[in-house]
């Protein structure tokens, strides 16, 4: 009879499913510029302490390095979105405090060409038949496509 292997670690830190990569693309995903930001031209990191509480939610945050102009804000609301796998420990109900970093850079302009394409149509109706006792033929169609790079 095997004897039962005990985990090494007593508590375990929460984890995000999917690991870092995962929430750094979770939490650009949900990111919003905001305007007053983006008129000021500010860019820069928001650092974010938030409180994990045993069930993985996140219950409690606070700005340590913050940027202003609606940074902040935007920082806090997309961490609080967040939802951490915990292990259990041992039938404790534990706090965990996690620091993420969140930067804000300005979206990139879209590149001045831009092209078009346009799609043009039409149908020719075709002449009678010279004779009745001709086959009818269906009308033929004309298309004409352009590449436009303005």
């Amino acid at each position: 009879m095997e004897r039962e292997k005990r985990d090494k670690d007593f508590v375990h830190q929460p984890e995000y499913p999917g690991g870092p990569k995962a929430m750094s693309q979770f939490i650009y995903s949900q990111l919003r510029y905001p305007a007053e930001a983006l008129a000021a031209g500010v860019k820069g990191r928001v650092i974010v302490e938030c409180d994990i509480n045993d069930e993985g939610a996140v219950v409690a945050t606070r700005v340590l390095k913050g940027l202003g102009h609606g940074c902040d804000e935007e920082a806090v609301r997309v961490v609080r979105m967040l939802r951490f796998r915990v292990k259990r420990t041992r039938g404790l109900r534990l706090l965990f405090h996690k620091k993420i970093h969140v930067q804000f850079k300005p979206p990139q302009p879209l590149p001045a060409q831009t092209p078009t394409v346009s799609i043009q149509y039409q149908v020719v109706p075709e002449a009678p038949p010279a004779s009745d006792h001709a086959p009818q033929r269906s009308p033929s169609y004309e298309y004409t496509i352009t590449w436009k790079s303005s």
